[in-house]
């Protein structure tokens, strides 16, 4: 699967039903040595677009359980 097949989609926990964000607007945690995507780092952003100085959401890869048509759902707590 290539990064421009899934960059649009969103990001929904499914535990708490909740959207946390677009693939394409996050940052990717990459191991140098493998090549492959550790965690997604979110921002986590104040009303109006604002970003909030050194607030994330860190989700990790094996925390994805299903990459569907339209979102990623993820189980994170």
């Amino acid at each position: 699967m290539r990064y421009k097949d899934i960059s649009g989609k969103e990001i929904v926990n499914i535990n708490q039903g909740a959207r946390l964000g677009v693939l394409g607007q996050t940052d990717l945690e990459i191991n140098e040595h493998t090549g492959q995507i550790e965690s997604f780092i979110i921002p986590n952003y104040k009303w109006f677009g604002l970003k909030k100085e050194g607030a994330e959401t860190k989700i990790r890869w094996d925390s994805i359980k299903k990459i569907g048509e339209d979102m990623i759902m993820v189980e994170w707590d």
